[in-house]
C-alpha cells in the first residue's frame, strides 16, 4: 500500500520498500519520509497486529524492520516469525536494514546472542560512536547518535563491524552485501522524540540513561549530522556504494 506520510510522486517503476513496525501508533519517521523522497513507495505492515509478511521480496525493493519496546528474546509468536522471516532477504539478496530491535532480530537469525549489558547499563539518549576502518571507507559517520535500548548484541559470525561504542561495542554492522544493522535511532522526527521522552520517562532512572531534557538538548547539537548521515546510509543500503561516489 502507498504510505500516507507523503503525497510526493515516486519514480515510475520503483518497487516499494517493506516497512515492519511493532505498535499501532509506530511510524517509520524520517526514514519513511526519506524513502518516499528517494522514489520508493512504502508497504507498511505490523505483524504484531496480525499483518502477514510476504513469502518473497520479488515485488519489493527491500525491507526495513524498526524498533520497539519488546525484546528479540521474547516468546511472542510475531517475534519468532519476524526473526525467521529475515531469511527471505538474506536468501534472495534483497536490501535489508534492521534498526535497534530489527538489528537484534537479524543477529538472532544469524545465530548470535542478544542480551542486557553485563553491568546493567542502558543507552537512552545521545552517545558517541566510532566508525571502524571499514565503516569510514563506506560513509562519513556522525560523532553522536540517539539510543533508546537496554539490550545489545554480539557481532554475528561472518558480519563486518562498521561502528562501535564504549558501553555497547557493536553499534552497526553489515552481513554479506545486502544486510545492514544499526543499534541506534536515526529515524526520529522532533515530534517522535518528544513522544518518546514523555512515554519513556520511567526509564530515565536506569543506570547510564540521560534525562529527558538532555535528549532534546542533544537533538539541537547533533541531529543535523545524524539526519545527513541517514539519508546517505539509505542510499548505501538500497542503491549500493556507487550511490555515494563523488
Amino acid at each position: 500500500m502507498r504510505s500516507s506520510l507523503s503525497e510526493e510522486p515516486y519514480r515510475p517503476g520503483r518497487l516499494p520498500v517493506l516497512i515492519v513496525l511493532h505498535q499501532e501508533r509506530s511510524s517509520p519517521g524520517r526514514v519513511g519520509q526519506m524513502l518516499l523522497e528517494k522514489g520508493y513507495p512504502l508497504d507498511i505492515r505490523r505483524p504484531a497486529l496480525g499483518d502477514p509478511l510476504p513469502e518473497t521480496l520479488a515485488f519489493h525493493a527491500g525491507a526495513v524492520i524498526f524498533g520497539g519496546p519488546m525484546s528479540a528474546n521474547d516468546p511472542d509468536a510475531f517475534i519468532r516469525e519476524e526473526i525467521d522471516w529475515i531469511s527471505v532477504p538474506l536468501r534472495e539478496g534483497k536490501p535489508f536494514l534492521g534498526i535497534c530491535l530489527g538489528a537484534q532480530m537479524l543477529v538472532r537469525q544469524l545465530g548470535g546472542e542478544v542480551g542486557p549489558h553485563r553491568d546493567g547499563l542502558a543507552e537512552i539518549g545521545w552517545y558517541p560512536i566510532e566508525p571502524t576502518e571499514r565503516g569510514r571507507a563506506l560513509i562519513d559517520w556522525p560523532s553522536q547518535v540517539y539510543h533508546f535500548h537496554m539490550e545489545g548484541f554480539e557481532l554475528p559470525s561472518g558480519a563486518e563491524l562498521l561502528a562501535s561504542g564504549s558501553d555497547y561495542p557493536n553499534q552497526a554492522f553489515r552481513y554479506g552485501k545486502n544486510a545492514w544493522a544499526i543499534q541506534f535511532h536515526a529515524e526520529l522526527t522532533r515530534a517522535m522524540m518528544q513522544r518518546w521522552v514523555v512515554h519513556g520517562a520511567h526509564r530515565f532512572d536506569l543506570p547510564n540513561a540521560q534525562l529527558g531534557r538532555q535528549h532534546l538538548e542533544g537533538r539541537l547539537l547533533h541531529d543535523a549530522a545524524l539526519r545527513q548521515w541517514i539519508s546517505g546510509f539509505l542510499d548505501l543500503v538500497f542503491e549500493g556504494p556507487q550511490a555515494l561516489a563523488p
